[in-house]
This record gives C-alpha cells, structure tokens and sequence, in this order.
C-alpha cells in the first residue's frame, strides 16, 4: 500500500472510531473479499463463511476504538476474522469423528506458492491448466480443512492472503517463531495430502 492509499486508510480509521458508519463501510470494501476469503478457507463453506465475515466486521467496528496506529490495519481485522472463524469452529467440532494428527516439526523456507496458483487460478484464465477443476479445489479445500486449526490459519493467512510473517504474527497473536512452525507443518500436511493426489495436480504443480 502506497503512502496516499495508507493516509486515507488512516482517515477513514479516525472517522470510524467516532462512530461514522460510512466510513467504516469504505474499509469494509477494500477488505471485503480477504476477510471473506480467509474465513472461507477457514471453514469451507460459502454461507457460513459468509455469516461469519458479517459478524467479523461488526466486531471490528465495536473494537475499533481500541486499533493503535503504527501496527498493520489488515493483520488487526484479519487477527478478529480467524478468530470469529475458529470460534464457530471449536462450536462444530465439539464432537469430532476423527481426531486430526500432530505433525513433527520440519523447518524450511517459503517455497509452497504452488497451493496459492492452484487455489486461486482457474482455467478461464490460465487454458493451458485446464485440469484446475471445480474438483481440484475441492480437493485442495478437504486437505486445508484436515489440518490442525491453528497450522490450517498460518497456511491461509501467509500462503494464500500473502500476509508477512510480522502480519500474521500479529493476526495469530503469537511469535514469529511459533508461526514458521505452524506454517512448515501445515505445508509438510498439506504435501502429503496433494501428493496422494498427484493425478488431479496440473502437470507444472505435481509435487515431488
């Protein structure tokens, strides 16, 4: 975000922390489609995704009044989407019918953009990958649903929202050691899961 673009988010932030509800409406359009997009990878499905987004951002603009400037506006709303979004979870999954297994701990560095072109590239828009399939994505979306939430948070929120380390941190409200674990087993998880789907996997994003 450029320095003109982060002024008039600034604007709009003071407006909305009196109470002006258009305002608030303005920074709900520019992070509409990734807070909408977080909760759905989240969860997995479009209606409560859609539910949960609604209830996220009046959440924000109750709490706005206690956002600081100086620290990332988009890891603070992202910080109360994942946790609307966990929350409801936790609710449905009270009483689960398999138990989601821990990972061992393997560190690498970030090299899992692959997840992120086959998430978010269709072939309307990229023909010579016309196996990305409805199908594909469903697959894809039952591997992200079968990791441990908070690996399933840190692998949507740096891989596929592109948030910093820092962001998500701040988003995870934890360290940025603990976020590099989380990311790394999530990733390890979802390899061997896409790996035991190689056949759906367009040719250029078969993992080896």
């Amino acid at each position: 975000m450029d320095k003109l673009a982060r002024d008039e988010e600034e604007k709009l932030i003071a407006r909305s922390q009196h109470g002006d509800v258009e305002a608030f409406n303005q920074l709900i359009q520019q992070y509409q489609q990734i807070m909408y997009g977080t909760v759905f990878r989240m969860l997995g499905d479009s209606d409560t995704a859609a539910d949960v987004t609604q209830d996220a951002f009046i959440a924000a603009f109750k709490a706005i009044r206690s956002y600081r400037g100086g620290s990332s506006f988009r890891a603070w709303l992202l910080r109360i989407g994942s946790n609307q979004a966990c929350d409801h979870w936790r609710r449905v999954q009270r009483h689960p019918t398999s138990s989601l297994d821990m990972l061992t701990n393997e560190e690498e560095p970030r090299n899992f953009s692959a997840l992120e072109t086959l998430i978010l590239t269709g072939p309307e828009g990229n023909p010579e990958e016309a196996m990305l399939t409805m199908e594909l994505q469903e697959i894809i979306q039952r591997g992200l649903r079968e990791l441990p939430l908070e690996q399933r948070t840190a692998v949507v929120l740096y891989d596929i929202q592109g948030l910093s380390y820092e962001e998500v941190a701040q988003a995870m409200e934890t360290n940025l050691g603990t976020v590099r674990s989380r990311l790394s087993r999530g990733r390890a998880r979802m390899r061997t899961y896409l790996q035991q789907h190689q056949e759906l996997l367009p040719r250029n994003y078969r993992l080896t």
